[in-house]
């Protein structure tokens, strides 16, 4: 007597790596069932949220690969875990990262949890990461993906053990270009669609626009380290640390570089309490540079924190891997690099590595200036 496949529900949001996650599932002998997660309505139009778009895009792909596929609603369970956190963040002048909480709090929550009550062995969604089981008996580990280029582990550092026990990443030993073959081979709709940038409730609309629809913000100075004012700022809220486009200071070149051009603009530091923004010349002035930081939030993909030591980490995506000590100062992390970083900004999260294993990581809340 044949045993029954495997069930697994797959995430299929109409782009290519979920699409063609699903069809190597079903060619490995799962049944698969697709599932296209709608998580934003507030304004959903054609303008600037392609939903519509991506469940036509997601059902043509079900039906030339031949699974089944339903939508589900998680709008309300986005808006109170994702977008309420995401506001509190901005508005506290932190620039949070509202991938890795959705990751956390939809897609491997809310969707485990509706794709389980449809009779799922496991979930499948289009990420580039791996999971291995551990020698432990009954551990997994959280890898990189075979792509370096394409790794999104840092967006899945908050997954727990139960998470990772019951998902599959087919597309984490894959290269994007071998993706967009197998699309291009089985002649999917979708094969040549462009990868979505950023994240549906802003999509491609100017940002201070969407954010003051929902956030209260109050003009301020614009200052140097020195205490120069150069300019108005329009509300903390609006800049990140690290940001050189959209300043507004314009006019003023007080510092020349060595190749006696004036240096550009780039925001430095808030202070939410004077509501003053502070704004440096040079890319590589100190105010940039930070030689350690702390997080809190902190999450770990084992259970418990790592041993303290040498560790690698990354306080933004797309970022190589740093050398670091790591300490866990007791529910928190005290980070200290072998070489000072860049822009590190409070809100983003700062994930730690052992080679290859994602480890799990903090949200930042300080970094301290390279000396």
């Amino acid at each position: 007597m044949a045993m029954p496949k495997k069930r697994v529900v797959i995430g299929m949001s109409g782009g290519v790596d979920s699409s063609v996650a699903a069809w190597l599932l079903k060619q490995q002998g799962y049944e698969v069932i697709g599932l296209f997660m709608k998580n934003w309505e507030d304004d959903d139009d054609d303008e600037y949220c392609s939903t519509r778009q991506d469940w036509l895009d997601a059902a043509s792909v079900a039906d030339v690969i031949g699974v089944d596929i339903d939508a589900v609603n998680f709008a309300t369970e986005y808006k109170d875990r994702v977008f309420a956190e995401f506001l509190r963040e901005y508005q506290a002048g932190r620039t949070p990262n509202p991938d890795v909480l959705c990751n956390a709090e939809i897609k491997f929550k809310a969707f485990l949890d509706h794709a389980m009550a449809l009779g799922a062995d496991c979930i499948a969604t289009g990420h580039y990461a791996r999971v291995r089981e551990s020698q432990d008996a009954g551990r997994f580990e959280l890898l990189k993906a075979v792509d370096a280029s394409k790794d999104q582990s840092y967006f899945l550092h908050r997954l727990n053990q139960t998470q990772l026990a019951t998902t599959l990443f087919p597309l984490g030993d894959l290269h994007k270009t071998e993706v967009r073959k197998i699309a291009a081979e089985l002649k999917l709709p979708n094969a040549q669609k462009k990868d979505s940038t950023g994240i549906c409730f802003i999509g491609e609309r100017p940002f201070r626009e969407f954010l003051n629809r929902y956030l209260s913000f109050q003009p301020g100075p614009m200052q140097t380290p020195e205490g120069q004012t150069v300019g108005e700022h329009v509300g903390l809220s609006f800049y990140t640390l690290g940001q050189r486009k959209g300043i507004g200071i314009g006019g003023m070149k007080t510092h020349k570089n060595s190749n006696g051009d004036s240096d550009a603009w780039y925001v430095a530091r808030k202070d939410v309490v004077n509501n003053v923004l502070y704004v440096v010349q040079g890319h590589d002035h100190p105010w940039l540079l930070s030689a350690s930081l702390s997080a809190d939030q902190a999450s770990w993909v084992a259970g418990t924190p790592p041993a303290s030591g040498a560790l690698s980490a990354k306080t933004r995506y797309r970022q190589a891997d740093v050398g670091c000590t790591y300490q866990d100062a007791g529910g928190s992390i005290a980070l200290h690099f072998e070489q000072a970083q860049w822009a590190v900004t409070p809100g983003q999260s700062a994930v730690l590595y052992d080679g290859d294993v994602c480890l799990g990581g903090g949200i930042i809340h300080s970094s301290t200036a390279a000396d």
